[in-house]
């Protein structure tokens, strides 16, 4: 009579987890967070151009007392989240230095994401040869940038199509839009800065929504004579849904240019401006260019006159940049 083989003991996995005393901590932290009205009071304050909001501007979010919003405000100030200072009447709030990268991650990463569909792997239905396709491709592309060894532009072409098949729900268009942003990933590594007209990349998280709005609202202001271009340091797959209809009122935006795209060393490089909309500190820094934070709100998480009113902020902002810069 056999017997069966001893069995391994189970891999422990205890030691890998966080601690009990950890664990408590952040999840009263993450309590605290678990409320929409403080969830948008956080994204308002996050947002606010001045770095703070003041208890009147935060009592709009929605049809509540004042008590009640300062109610909410004190259970993230126990929680660590927000900083007040009182100036006369009024009590104002800020994120706490310690907090902001936290703050940040939730609101420009998980927030977008938790959103977004769920994903249906039958969307997926690709060429029935890639490598031709794409071979193809940089040979063409070889031809109009002989400035660069065929096999750096076959690098190139292929990172390109890597970089966005990596978040594409259907991959039956992935060529054109990589012939796209490998062309522009080409045109940055020649691109002398000393030369042409002034060059803006736009970056946000997504790549979805602020920074396209702002290279967009860029092209159609400048006619020609600053070129903006955008980039998501975790690009979406898609534009949000509440922003697609503010790029398509805007001439000249199109659907390929607007798919997100990821953001590359080389377009930093080549810019003269890098706008950076909420992604942290995730642009390299390249001597010679210049770096400015926009903190304007995300379309993603707004209504749609929420997502207009960012949409005339960031233009506010653009008209401000394009005097600089023509």
């Amino acid at each position: 009579m056999s017997t069966a083989p001893p069995t391994a003991p189970c891999s422990s996995t205890t030691t890998h987890a966080i601690s009990e005393h950890a664990a408590t901590t952040i999840a009263v932290t993450l309590k605290s967070l678990a409320d929409p009205l403080r969830l948008r009071m956080l994204s308002a304050i996050a947002s606010d151009p001045r770095g703070e909001s003041c208890v009147c501007d935060l009592a709009e979010l929605a049809n509540v007392s004042q008590p009640t919003v300062s109610h909410h405000l004190k259970v993230l100030k126990d929680a660590g989240v927000l900083v007040s200072e009182r100036r006369g009447t009024w009590v104002w709030y800020s994120i706490d230095a310690g907090a902001r990268p936290a703050i940040t991650a939730l609101l420009e990463s998980f927030a977008p994401a938790a959103l977004a569909p769920p994903h249906d792997a039958d969307a997926y239905h690709g060429l029935d040869d890639v490598d031709q396709a794409l071979s193809h491709l940089a040979s063409s592309l070889t031809s109009r940038f002989p400035q660069l060894s065929p096999d750096a532009v076959t690098g190139v072409v292929r990172e390109s199509y890597a970089g966005l098949a990596r978040t594409a729900r259907i991959t039956a268009h992935l060529v054109p839009l990589t012939e796209r942003f490998a062309r522009q990933r080409l045109s940055d590594l020649t691109r002398d800065r000393s030369t042409g007209v002034p060059q803006v990349l736009f970056v946000c998280v997504a790549n979805a929504g602020r920074s396209q709005l702002a290279a967009a609202l860029v092209n159609q202001a400048a006619s020609g004579r600053v070129v903006a271009r955008s980039a998501g340091s975790s690009p979406a797959s898609a534009i949000h849904p509440n922003v697609r209809p503010l790029l398509e009122s805007i001439d000249g935006a199109t659907e390929s240019e607007a798919y997100p795209k990821p953001l590359t060393d080389d377009a930093v490089r080549a810019a003269d401006v890098v706008v950076t909309m909420g992604c942290g500190n995730v642009c390299p820094i390249i001597p010679g260019v210049r770096y400015e934070d926009w903190a304007v709100g995300d379309p993603a998480l707004a209504s749609a006159a929420g997502a207009a009113a960012i949409r005339d902020d960031i233009a506010q902002r653009v008209e401000r940049l394009l005097a600089e810069l023509v």
